[in-house]
């Protein structure tokens, strides 16, 4: 079990899963001190606000599915215990109890989004647009499906997002952030210092001389929890996703040509032009300009006039269709260097010139039809799963195991022989054959041999599993990891020697002495870094060394790990207060930041209010059953 936030984000892994958290679940709205009122009423519910309820079902998925986000984003599962010791299970129950709230507000406020509205939201998202720049429907299903979505789903969850944003964007107007605070964190912020230093690593630490057996032995059993083997478990499953069932399926070439013709116009990339234009109110005018620019008055010359910028009459590189479609026809039917006719447009009369041409690239069937093949396959994949699902839940129902089954129904079955909860084989590498993102060695280990375990979501389809045998954890002995004792013997006694030849010098520097002195006495060299800002990372200074930097005073001296088991000696030899200017980009940042922090705590604030006010209870005993707690 992982104890702590502090030794949960003591690695890379929680360093970044924490990152991630932060990003996912404040990046609308923070929300703190939510009532902490537990009460069971009813096994079907984990919490109820005011006359919403959120079901266990509803929340099951809602925390698998940040469990399975934060997952692919790190590239690798989130167990359970990871999941609690990072608090992600009560920031999720807090942010769904918030949106709750919202949406109780909302109903109450009589507020409504109309279809057009959210069909325009969804139309316009970047993350649903195909090559062509347009809304791909084909695409934005494929996306929300593989987030666990159907489309009627997605859309009842944008309007309740939308509705939320009326009332929060109304909540957080106005805030402006005080200009005292402004300064005090530009200052904060920019200060500069600069520093020398000496790094110590293992060739200051002079020989190391081998462990005697007696020695390696003590060191053994006083460190003996950091070699013991961890428990590993046999496990066997089978994806069932329109993505393995595509991999199966051959599609002809007359197929993929088919759709290919189908989006011919849009996989391929358009004619542009670098057009000028002027637009008059009359005709008589437009001719006379014609005549004028004819005779070599340029298109700039003649805006000026006419009160026009540069940027008003050159329209830059644009295709036809970005034009009115009278405009685009006789502006693409001109020669480069050419002047139009007056066209009759729905603003005015135009004159156009064509500066530039860049001919379209119609597209290629043999370079995209890989991918049109692939994604008709997916496509009849689809309809594949529901059908092998049933089947695979029959078999089960039967007692049929997981490799029964698939061998049953001509799937592949999967089995790794051991793997730890880290996902680690006992040769310490990350175990293959595991999809990318699919968490099932959390589950398995959340379970036993001989369980007929839920079949988890994954990617649009579902993945069946088995524990088929658990090692337990044990100690080893020291034959079996003699080696890996005297490498961690002797990181330490190396560490041990640097703490103390750094203590030393640090001493001497703060009774006089000269950095340069210290370092040639150990055979090391003198470094030096000005300019560094709180958070900047400069080549060769470490971060430990920048941190401990700003904490000391000017011509104060330090000491700090780095990484590598290095130590460095430092000194600050120069402190830069720097102005502060309201208009530079980066206090005008440094506002936006605070304006989005001062909303958040407003927002907060209002929904802690609102929970009050409706009323929140939640039932222990669900929230722990989804969570794993009670495991």
């Amino acid at each position: 079990m992982l104890r702590g936030m502090r030794k949960a984000s003591s690695n890379w892994v929680g360093k970044t899963i924490m990152a991630i958290v932060m990003g996912v679940l404040i990046i609308s709205f923070g929300v703190w001190g939510i009532a902490d009122i537990f009460k069971g009423f009813g096994q079907s519910t984990v919490a109820k606000v005011g006359g919403t309820e959120i079901s266990l079902n509803e929340f099951r998925q809602i925390y698998t599915d940040r469990l399975q986000q934060i997952g692919r984003q790190v590239g690798r599962p989130l167990t359970p215990d990871q999941a609690r010791a990072f608090g992600l299970d009560r920031q999720v129950l807090q942010q769904t109890i918030a949106e709750a709230a919202l949406d109780e507000e909302a109903r109450r406020l009589g507020l409504g989004q109309s279809d057009e509205q959210i069909r325009q939201f969804i139309m316009n998202d970047p993350n649903f647009k195909g090559v062509s720049g347009n809304f791909d429907a084909n695409r934005f299903q494929a996306v929300i499906r593989n987030f666990g979505y159907t489309e009627q789903r997605y859309v009842s969850e944008q309007r309740k997002v939308s509705l939320r944003r009326q009332i929060t964007g109304t909540i957080g107007a106005g805030l402006e952030p005080p200009k005292a605070m402004l300064d005090v964190l530009t200052r904060f912020q920019n200060e500069q210092r600069a520093i020398e230093f000496v790094k110590l690593d293992a060739a200051q630490a002079g020989a190391i001389d081998a462990p005697s057996p007696e020695a390696l032995a003590a060191y053994f059993e006083d460190h003996k929890v950091q070699f013991r083997a961890p428990e590993y478990r046999k496990i066997s499953f089978v994806v069932v996703s329109p993505e393995e069932i595509g991999k199966w399926s051959e599609v002809s070439d007359d197929d993929a040509k088919k759709v290919f013709e189908q989006r011919k116009d849009r996989l391929g990339t358009p004619e542009k032009r670098q057009i000028q234009q002027l637009v008059f109110p009359t005709l008589a005018e437009a001719q006379t300009a014609r005549e004028r620019l004819a005779g070599g008055t340029s298109f700039e010359d003649l805006g000026k006039e006419r009160g026009l910028s540069a940027s008003d009459v050159d329209l830059g590189l644009v295709t036809k269709s970005s034009l009115d479609s009278t405009v685009g026809s006789a502006a693409f039917a001109l020669p480069a260097g050419e002047i139009s006719q007056p066209i009759q447009g729905p603003l005015g009369i135009s004159i156009v010139k064509v500066d530039k041409i860049e001919p379209g690239k119609e597209a290629d069937y043999g370079s995209l039809a890989g991918d049109i093949k692939r994604e008709i396959a997916t496509e009849r994949a689809r309809a594949k799963v529901a059908d092998l699902r049933d089947k695979m839940e029959d078999e089960r129902g039967g007692g049929s195991s997981v490799i029964d089954a698939a061998q049953k129904l001509g799937l592949t079955a999967v089995t790794i022989d051991a793997v730890d909860r880290s996902g680690r084989a006992p040769n310490g590498q990350p175990v293959a054959g595991i999809p990318q993102g699919l968490d099932v060695v959390s589950q398995a280990f959340n379970t036993d041999v001989g369980v007929d375990n839920d079949s988890i979501s994954f990617k649009g389809g579902y993945v069946w599993y088995d524990v088929l045998a658990i090692t337990p954890s044990r100690d080893r002995n020291l034959d079996e990891v003699r080696d890996q004792v005297e490498a961690r013997w002797r990181q330490d006694q190396i560490a041990a020697k640097l703490k103390a030849k750094a203590t030393e010098m640090v001493q001497k520097l703060e009774q006089g002495g000269k950095l340069a002195d210290e370092a040639a006495a150990v055979g090391a060299k003198v470094e030096t870094a000005s300019g560094i800002k709180r958070d900047d990372s400069p080549a060769g200074v470490p971060a430990t060394v920048v941190t401990a930097a700003f904490r000391t005073a000017k011509d104060g001296v330090g000491q700090t790990a780095a990484g590598s088991g290095e130590v460095v000696v430092f000194r600050v030899t120069d402190i830069v207060d720097p102005s502060v200017d309201a208009a530079s980009d980066a206090v005008k940042k440094l506002k936006d930041s605070l304006d989005r922090a001062l909303t958040d705590e407003q927002v907060a604030s209002y929904v802690n209010k609102l929970q009050t006010d409706i009323g929140t209870t939640i039932n222990q005993a669900a929230f722990a059953q989804v969570t794993g707690a009670n495991q």
